[in-house]
Formats: C-alpha cells, structure tokens, sequence
C-alpha cells in the first residue's frame, strides 16, 4: 500500500527533468549583425542611442535588447565614474572605443571596435573619428550617477 501512495514520486522526477531539459534545448538569443547606420559625428546622443543601446540600454545600466544574447551581460554605463573613484576615466573609454583596450568581459569583442567602425565610416578622415570619440565620450560621461 504505501510503495502505492508514492508511485506518483518517479513519473513526477521524469516530468521535471523532461521539463528542464526541454527549457536548455530551447534557442538562446542570437546577435544579429547589420551593417553600420550613418550617424552625426557631432552627436554623442544619436550615436550612444544607434550603436551602445542594443546592448547597454538607452539608461546606460546594461539592459538592452541585446544583452541576453551575450556571454558576458553589458557593464552599467552610468557607473563608469563609481568605479573609478569618483572620477569618470575618460582616457579609458577613448581606448576602449578605439580598441585599444580590452575587456575581459567582451570577450572575442561581442562589442565592436567603434574607432575602426568609425574610421570606414568617415571614408578616413582622422579628425572625424577623434570627434565621434570625444563626443561619445562626452556623452557617456554625462550619464554618470550623480
């Protein structure tokens, strides 16, 4: 009688692990790659809003669409400065944005090189990429935790 009372224990085990294994079947998001869209070189915001927000978030804090299709989630923008100290590292994001810095967190460079996108995109001209930069960075800079 009482190996009758659980007899319902071993089909319950099943069902759950069928139901697990069917959630970790299930695709995970995939990053779709576009060609880059012209922006303003003049404007931090369009760009930040074009090129970071997929992944960061139009807020900064790393919950764009995007960010459950990457490996490693997308870093909190808006505490660049908080990590720092209380100083917004500036020279950092401009070598980030360039490439030459790297991130253990974007890995095989989930997030692009923005001073090489930049460059193509300028057909060249230094002085346009160093503008796009500085007013990403501005921009970028302008979002920090008060």
């Amino acid at each position: 009688m009482r190996s009758l009372r659980n007899c319902w224990i071993v089909p319950a085990i099943i069902l759950a692990l069928m139901t697990l294994a069917s959630a970790q079947d299930q695709a995970k998001p995939e990053i779709k790659h576009v060609p880059i869209k012209q922006t303003s070189p003049a404007s931090g915001s369009e760009m930040y809003k074009t090129y970071c927000a997929v992944c960061h978030g139009t807020d900064g804090k790393g919950n764009g669409p995007a960010a459950e299709a990457l490996k490693v989630p997308p870093s909190d923008l808006t505490a660049l400065a908080t990590r720092n100290g209380g100083k917004y590292p500036a020279m950092k994001v401009t070598a980030m944005l360039h490439g030459e810095e790297v991130l253990a967190a974007h890995g095989t460079k989930d997030m692009p090189i923005w001073g090489n996108l930049f460059h193509s995109m300028s057909g060249g001209n230094e002085p346009e990429v160093q503008q796009r930069v500085t007013n990403l960075n501005k921009y970028l800079e302008s979002m920090q935790k008060k």
